[in-house]
């Protein structure tokens, strides 16, 4: 009997040690891990970065720190943790083999979010869709078409194309074409452009307007009228230009041969 309660006191110092040596581990462990954690997040806020992504990391840090100190209090109480190990590696490959469209989407997001090719309020092109953005989130992005259509895109497929902003600039040059008649006199028509753009208010005055003999059609000799814009201001100038030149050539005889081509369709896709 006393040696059987010998050797259950030996035991119980043995493992009671190891017992109470993984219980420190997961203690101090966690209380470390939600250090480090804080400690991450608190330098991705100096460095402006999203909320978003701040919370993403410092609970994507935690975690993998947490599993780190889990695997470490099992092996100071004497259980193999290779197949731990194991498993946990055979099921994120499996979890992204399963999830990589997704994880692409996301990468993408994160890249956008840090880098910033686009903010919220934005008006650009991508993925084969032109409108304003109304969302950034991790694996998508929402746009806002001009006749009021929500579209979602998929971060990976934003991406993956060229994207056209035409905010960030903050200015946006109007492309107009307009045609005059080869019997029409060049120098006055480009006078009447010039006046009735002096007229627009809304006009920068720098960059200074162009206007210039940008091809000699078939039946007409073509100008192009490039005025900047504030880029908000973009299709009130565009529409309210080409009503007033129309309305000025009428007033002044010079005739507009019918039809007119836009060379520059192709930039106004708002």
């Amino acid at each position: 009997m006393e040696d059987i309660l010998q050797k259950i006191w030996e035991l119980g110092t043995i493992y009671g040690i190891k017992v109470l040596a993984a219980l420190a581990i997961l203690i101090f462990g966690r209380w470390i891990a939600k250090g480090i954690s804080k400690l991450v997040e608190r330098l991705m806020e100096r460095s402006k970065i999203d909320p978003t992504i701040i919370r993403f990391v410092g609970n994507l840090a935690y975690i993998a720190l947490l599993a780190f100190v889990i695997i470490a209090a099992l092996g100071q109480l004497g259980i193999q943790t290779a197949s731990f190990i194991a498993v946990i590696g055979a099921a994120g490959l499996a979890i992204g083999l399963a999830l990589q469209g997704s994880l692409a989407n996301f990468a993408a997001g994160f890249l956008m979010i840090v880098f910033k090719p686009l903010t919220v309020g934005d008006f650009i092109e991508g993925a084969g869709v032109a409108g304003t953005v109304e969302e950034i989130s991790i694996f998508t992005t929402t746009l806002k078409t001009p006749d009021n259509k929500t579209v979602i895109i998929p971060n990976g497929k934003l991406t993956d194309d060229n994207i056209i902003n035409w905010t960030v600039k903050g200015t946006r040059r109007v492309d107009l074409v307009m045609g005059i008649g080869y019997d029409d006199d060049i120098d006055k028509a480009k006078q009447i452009m010039a006046d009735v753009i002096s007229k627009e208010k809304r006009v920068l005055k720098s960059p200074a307007p162009q206007i210039a003999v940008v091809e000699l059609a078939d039946s007409s000799v073509n100008f192009v009228v490039r005025p900047w814009v504030k880029a908000a201001n973009y299709w009130d100038v565009y529409f309210a230009l080409t009503e007033n030149i129309k309305k000025a050539f009428d007033a002044q005889g010079i005739s507009i041969p019918f039809p007119q081509r836009d060379v520059h369709m192709y930039e106004h896709k708002e």
